[in-house]
């Protein structure tokens, strides 16, 4: 995945989040509440792998 392709799918991510917290906030029922959970990790997935980048890291690279 690529860096615009990530930073596309973030700002759905985000989207989708805040729609999911207004609508528990009104007191509406969530169809599925492990939603927000899985995307605020997938969000921080997401920032992570940008952090590495930016840094100059490699992922999955550990030796041994």
């Amino acid at each position: 995945m690529t860096k615009e392709e990530r930073m596309k799918k973030l700002t759905e991510l985000r989207a989708e989040l805040a729609k999911l917290r207004a609508l528990q906030a009104m007191g509406g029922s969530l169809e599925n509440p492990s939603r927000i959970r899985l995307i605020r990790r997938t969000i921080a997935r997401i920032l992570t792998i940008n952090k590495e980048e930016e840094l100059g890291l490699k992922r999955g690279t550990e030796e041994k």
